[in-house]
């Protein structure tokens, strides 16, 4: 296997990007902690945890040495940023990502998948562009805002610790994640 020296690891994008799936093999891989944002802010019935909570619940799962975070939320940039050692941006074409977001909210209806803890997700409400609850609104409203916001948290001083690590298509994903097993 090759040596990857990073075992704090955070993967960041847009919804549906992968980053979950990614985070989640580089934790079997590397041998650390799987830490989903998602799942720590979720409670069951789609109600989401308040800030002070959230954020103790941050802190715990990244207080130690060795994790994989899928995802980041700007209010818990203070809090695993700093302690990070690489960020890892999964930065795919609008398109790609948009087929994803379809891909997966499909199959998520068809299998009836529990996420974070009793929440399933709700089909048509994706759909509904005129929602706030539909996360092909939230992909069209933070795609570009993201591809904005990531180099300048980038460039802040208390994050220049940061090794950056930019995907622009899966298959540069899969290359260097196939290079670790080897």
């Amino acid at each position: 296997m090759k040596i990857f020296p990073y075992t704090r690891i955070i993967v960041v994008g847009t919804t549906s990007s992968g980053k979950s799936t990614l985070a989640e093999k580089l934790s079997n891989i590397l041998d650390i902690d799987f830490v989903e944002l998602d799942a720590l802010y979720w409670q069951p019935n789609w109600v989401g945890t308040p800030d002070d909570e959230f954020i103790v619940k941050v802190d715990e799962a990244t207080s130690g040495e060795r994790w994989a975070v899928a995802g980041t939320y700007s209010r818990t940039i203070p809090t695993t940023w700093h302690r990070a050692e690489v960020i890892i941006w999964l930065d795919y074409s609008l398109p790609l990502i948009l087929w994803q977001l379809i891909k997966r909210t499909f199959r998520r209806n068809i299998t009836r998948e529990v996420m974070w803890g009793t929440n399933t997700d709700r089909f048509w409400i994706h759909f509904k562009l005129w929602s706030n609850e539909s996360l092909v609104r939230w992909l069209f409203n933070t795609y570009g805002r993201r591809k904005k916001q990531y180099p300048h948290f980038l460039a802040l001083p208390e994050h220049e610790h940061l090794k950056l690590l930019h995907f622009k298509t899966p298959k540069e994903t899969r290359v260097w994640v196939d290079s670790l097993k080897k």
